[in-house]
């Protein structure tokens, strides 16, 4: 048995927001009610979905984002990056990551997923070893 086999694997959990939630696009030009109104509820869906799954305090932690669109049309989902920063604190508001910095998160990473309804965000969470200094 060499070192590799010996380690256990990574804990992962998977965060799925609710389907058809008004998302944050980096081109919008919203009324800043509106877009702090669509933060708010995209930070508070991650933080309760992350306590709901009882996700423990992590040191640190991989994230790929998956955008999973509402229909076949061409995307950049990069330009979901305001959806993902919210997701992303709602994770620190539910004491899943003591900081949302370079020392603790590598990502997200953004992928595009299968069409699904109505759209949604989902979230995949990899615990890593340790923070950086």
């Amino acid at each position: 048995m060499n070192l590799v086999e010996s380690m256990p694997a990574p804990r992962a959990w998977t965060i799925e927001l609710p389907t058809g939630m008004d998302l944050l696009n980096a081109n919008q030009r919203l009324h800043w009610r509106i877009r702090s109104a669509r933060t708010r509820l995209i930070r508070g869906e991650a933080a309760w979905q992350a306590r709901k799954a009882g996700i423990p305090q992590l040191a640190r932690a991989h994230i790929v984002g998956e955008y999973r669109p509402p229909d076949r049309r061409r995307r950049d989902v990069a330009n979901l990056y305001p959806s993902w920063k919210a997701a992303i604190d709602g994770l620190v508001d539910a004491a899943v990551l003591e900081d949302d910095d370079d020392t603790r998160l590598v990502g997200p990473d953004m992928r595009l997923g299968a069409v699904v309804a109505g759209g949604q965000l989902v979230l995949h969470i990899t615990e890593l070893s340790e923070v950086i200094q």
